[in-house]
C-alpha cells in the first residue's frame, strides 16, 4: 500500500484488528454472514449490469442458478445490510469498489473456512470473481490463505482422509484406479482403502463408537485444537491403541499416548514444502534431530517395514519420495482422448538425483514439458479444472451458524490467532519473548457487555459453554462487537488450567469439507469469584511439584520466563500450610482480595524446597512480597500478593534467575532490591508491544506525550517497530488513543483562571 497509494484496501471481519490499520474501508459484518453479504454482492452486480456477460458466457456453467439462489433473499442494499449487521452506505462502497475494480483479490482464511457453511461462503466468494471476470489476471482472483506453511503441500500428497495423492481424491472417477495402476507398474501390490476415511470431527466420533481401535497422531494436537475438547479426550482414553509423534515432552496429548515417538521439528526437516502459490521450495535441516527423535518420514517407513511392507517403503532419503510423487502427478495424466490435465502435475522434476533435489530452487507449479520452468498463473486463458474446462458456479443460499444462542448461552463466541502464538503454542509458549506480548489467555468484550455483566478490565472471568468452561484476563475492547466475545485458540493444559477453546465450541461440521464451526460458539460470561491473587516465580531446576498450588487454584496460568517459570494464581480462600483452604480474616470484602500475610508464609515454607528468606508485608492490605534465597546466593523462588498490574518490570528477576542457573550468587545490592523487584524502583513497563525489541507500553505511551507521535519517531527513539514491523499497527493504535485522549482533556482557560 505503501508502494501504491491508489490501492484500496476493504477489511471484513466481526472483530477490529490490527488489520484494519491499512484498511481505507471496515466491514464489521455479524458473524455467519459472510455468504448473505456475497450472494448479495452478485444480486447487486446482476441489478447494475456490473457482470461480465462475455466472461460468464465463454467460461463458465451454473451463473444463472447461482443468481436465481442469490435473488431468493431480498436483494436490495438496505435488506442485505441489515441482514449482516451493516451500514448500507459502507456496505454500497464496498459492492462499487468490487464491481469497479478489474484487479480484485480476494483474501480469506478460516474466518470462512470455520463454520457450518464454509464451502458455501468460499463458493460465494468465487461466484462473484466469476461474474466479473475477475480471475487469472494479475491482481485478480480469490485467494485462499492457508493456517500452515505447508498446508497446500499435505494436501499435494494426500494428507487428508479423503484424498489420494497427487491432488487426485475418491470422487473423482478412475483415480482410485489410476494410482493402483501407477504402483502395480512399479512392481507392488497396492490395497489402497475403497473409499475415503473419517475426517478429523469424525474420527473421534468414530472412536467413541469403538469402531477405530488404534490411532498415530503426528504433528496436531486434537486434544486442544478440536472442538469438544471433552469427548475429543474421552475417546483418547478409550481408544486401545493411541501412538503420538511429537517434537515437544509437554503435550497435551501424551497423558493419552500408549507409545510415543519423538520427532524432528521445523528447523530439523529436510524435505520441500508448498505455499499458498503453489511454490514448492526445498527445505534443509538447520540442525540435526536432538537424541532419539527422527523423521516422520523415516518412522513411517519403520512401521510399514515391520507390517510387512518393506519392499514398498524402501525409501533412504526425501529425493526418493520426492522423485516418487512427481512421477504420480503425470501417471496417466490427460492422456484420455476427453481427459484434461490434472493441473497438479510435477512430472517436470521427476528423475532429480540427489544433487539436483538438494539445489532445486523455489518453482511454482504445474511444471512439465509445457512448463519446465514453472507456471505463474493459472487461468488466465479461461480454462479450468473440469472435464469441460467451464467453471463451475454453484448455488449459494444464507444460512446462519449452526449453534444457536438462547438464554443459557446469549454471547456469540468467536476463537482466533493473536500475534505472537502458533497454533496451540507447544513450542512458541517457550518463548520468553513471546509470551511477553500476552502472557496470559484472555476474553475480549465490548465496553457495553463488561458493564453489564459486572466484568473488568484485567479481572478474571469464566466463559461457560455447551463442553466446558474457559478461565482468562478481560480485555474491554471497543473493536468488539456488543454481544460476542472473542478468546485466542493458543492456549493448552500445560499452560493455563481452563483456557481451551475448543471446550467452548459445539462439533458442527460443514457438511463438504468436515471442517468445524469454531467462528460461532454460544456462551455465557460471568466475572471468577476469587479472593486473592498472587504472582510467584520459580526457578527451572527447583523440582518443585507445581500441582501443589495448581489444585488449589480457581485458576493458574504458567508464563516462561528464561531461567524460571512464572505462575498467575487465584482462589478463592487462601491455603493454609497443612493443605486445607481457611480464612484467617475471616469475611472479606470484594476489594479485599489478599490473603493475611502470616498465611502466605506457612504456604510458601511448606510449598517450596527453599523458605523464606526475605519479606514485606503491608499491614493495611495484608499484602506480602517475599523470596527464597539458599545456601549459596542464589534467588529460587519470588513471591508477591495482589493482582498483576501492580509487578514490577520483571526482566530485572529474569536476570537473578538467568545468574543463578549459572552457579552465580546474588550480588550485595541486588540482595538488597531484592522484594522490590526492581533495581531503581521502576514501575512495571505494562505489556510488551515490541517483542523483538521487549519495549513495553509504558515506555511507549510515555514517548508519544513527549512529542514521539510517529511510528518512525518511536522507533529513533525505542527501536520499537523497526525489526520485523508486526507491532506497528499496535503502535500506530496507541499513537491515535493517546491523541484522541489529549483532545478529550479540557483546556484550562488561563483568563478564567
Amino acid at each position: 500500500k505503501q508502494r501504491n497509494p491508489l490501492l484500496r484496501v476493504v477489511v471484513i471481519d466481526p472483530r477490529v484488528t490490527d488489520t484494519c490499520e491499512l484498511a481505507d474501508l471496515y466491514l464489521g459484518l455479524k458473524p455467519g454472514s459472510d455468504a448473505r453479504l456475497f450472494t448479495g454482492l452478485l444480486a447487486w452486480m446482476a441489478a447494475r449490469n456490473k457482470l461480465d456477460r462475455v466472461y460468464l458466457e465463454a467460461h463458465t456453467q451454473g451463473f444463472e442458478e447461482a443468481l436465481a439462489a442469490a435473488r431468493e433473499q431480498e436483494a436490495g442494499v438496505e435488506a442485505i445490510a441489515a441482514d449482516c449487521d451493516l451500514d448500507a452506505e459502507r456496505l454500497e462502497t464496498f459492492f462499487y469498489w468490487f464491481a469497479s475494480h478489474l484487479h480484485v483479490v480476494t483474501l480469506f482464511s478460516q474466518g470462512v473456512n470455520q463454520s457450518s457453511s464454509g464451502t458455501d461462503k468460499g463458493n460465494a466468494i468465487i461466484n462473484c470473481h466469476l461474474a466479473g471476470g475477475k480471475i487469472g489476471l494479475p491482481g485478480a482472483g480469490p485467494f485462499s490463505i492457508t493456517g500452515q506453511p505447508n498446508a497446500m503441500g499435505g494436501r499435494e500428497v494426500g494428507g487428508l482422509a479423503n484424498q489420494l495423492a497427487a491432488h487426485m481424491d475418491y470422487d473423482t472417477p478412475g483415480a482410485r484406479d489410476r494410482v493402483t495402476r501407477f504402483w502395480t507398474t512399479a512392481g507392488l501390490v497396492p490395497c489402497l482403502p475403497e473409499g475415503p476415511g473419517h475426517k478429523a470431527v469424525a474420527l473421534f466420533e468414530a472412536i467413541e463408537r469403538g469402531e477405530v481401535q488404534a490411532l498415530w497422531i503426528m504433528a496436531t494436537n486434537p486434544a486442544v485444537s478440536l472442538p469438544r475438547t471433552d469427548r475429543v479426550r474421552a475417546a483418547l482414553a478409550k481408544c486401545p491403541l493411541v501412538i503420538v509423534s511429537d517434537c515437544m515432552a509437554n503435550v497435551d496429548l501424551l497423558a493419552y499416548a500408549d507409545i510415543v515417538l519423538p520427532a524432528s521439528s521445523w528447523s530439523e526437516k529436510d524435505g520441500t514444502v508448498t505455499n499458498s502459490e503453489r511454490r514448492i521450495s526445498r527445505q534443509r535441516g538447520i540442525l540435526p534431530p536432538p537424541g532419539e527423535a527422527r523423521h516422520d518420514w523415516w518412522a513411517l517407513c519403520e512401521v510399514a517395514k515391520r507390517l510387512g511392507f518393506g519392499e514398498a517403503f524402501g525409501y533412504t532419503h526425501p529425493s526418493e519420495i520426492f522423485d516418487e510423487h512427481a512421477r504420480l502427478s503425470g501417471f496417466e495424466n490427460g492422456e484420455g482422448p476427453d481427459e484434461r490435465r490434472r493441473l497438479f502435475d510435477i512430472s517436470g522434476l521427476a528423475g532429480l538425483d540427489r544433487a539436483a533435489y538438494d539445489a532445486l530452487e523455489p518453482i511454482q507449479w504445474p511444471v512439465n514439458a509445457a512448463a519446465p520452468h514453472g507456471t505463474a498463473r493459472l487461468f488466465t486463458d479461461g480454462r479450468f479444472a473440469t472435464p469441460d474446462g467451464l467453471a463451475r458456479m454453484v448455488a449459494v443460499r444464507s444460512r446462519p451458524p449452526t449453534q444457536a444462542l438462547d438464554a443459557e448461552r446469549p454471547l456469540r463466541l468467536n476463537t482466533g490467532r493473536i500475534r505472537d502464538q502458533w497454533h496451540t503454542m507447544t513450542r512458541t509458549a517457550r518463548s520468553p519473548r513471546l509470551m511477553n506480548h500476552r502472557a496470559e489467555p484472555f476474553i475480549e468484550v465490548a465496553p457495553e457487555d463488561a458493564a453489564a455483566l459486572g466484568v473488568e478490565e484485567q479481572g478474571l472471568a469464566c466463559l461457560q459453554g455447551v463442553g466446558g468452561r474457559y478461565v482468562g484476563r478481560v480485555r474491554v475492547s471497543r473493536g468488539q462487537r456488543r454481544g460476542e466475545v472473542f478468546v485466542p485458540m493458543h492456549w493448552n493444559g500445560y499452560f493455563s488450567g481452563s483456557a481451551l477453546s475448543g471446550a467452548l465450541i459445539e462439533a458442527h461440521v460443514d457438511p463438504v469439507s468436515g471442517q468445524p464451526e469454531s467462528k460461532h460458539g454460544a456462551v455465557a460470561l460471568a466475572p471468577l469469584a476469587v479472593e486473592w491473587e498472587a504472582t510467584l516465580l520459580v526457578a527451572d531446576d527447583l523440582g518443585v511439584a507445581e500441582s501443589r498450588w495448581c489444585d488449589r487454584s480457581r485458576y493458574w496460568a504458567r508464563i516462561p520466563l528464561g531461567a524460571a517459570q512464572r505462575w498467575q494464581l487465584a482462589g478463592g480462600e487462601p491455603a493454609s500450610a497443612n493443605g486445607r483452604i481457611e480464612s484467617a480474616r475471616g469475611e472479606m470484602a470484594h476489594g479485599e482480595m489478599e490473603s493475611a500475610s502470616p498465611e502466605w508464609l506457612s504456604w510458601l515454607e511448606a510449598t517450596l524446597p527453599v523458605p523464606p528468606t526475605l519479606w514485606c508485608t503491608d499491614p493495611a492490605s495484608g499484602r506480602l512480597r517475599a523470596a527464597g534465597v539458599d545456601e549459596a546466593g542464589r534467588l529460587r523462588w519470588w513471591f508477591m500478593s495482589g493482582p498483576p498490574r501492580e509487578l514490577p518490570n520483571l526482566a530485572w528477576l529474569a536476570e537473578r534467575f538467568g545468574e543463578a542457573a549459572s552457579g552465580e550468587s546474588m550480588a550485595a545490592e541486588h540482595r538488597r532490591r531484592l522484594l522490590a523487584g526492581c533495581d531503581d524502583g521502576a514501575a512495571n513497563q505494562g505489556p510488551v508491544v515490541c517483542s523483538c525489541h521487549q519495549v513495553g507500553q509504558r515506555a511507549i505511551l510515555g514517548a508519544i506525550r513527549e512529542g514521539d507521535d510517529s511510528v518512525e519517531a518511536l522507533g529513533a527513539r525505542l527501536a520499537c517497530g523497526t525489526q520485523c514491523g508486526s507491532c506497528i499497527p499496535e503502535l500506530k493504535s496507541l499513537i491515535e488513543e493517546e491523541k484522541a485522549h489529549a483532545l478529550a482533556e479540557p483546556i484550562e482557560d488561563p483568563a478564567v483562571a
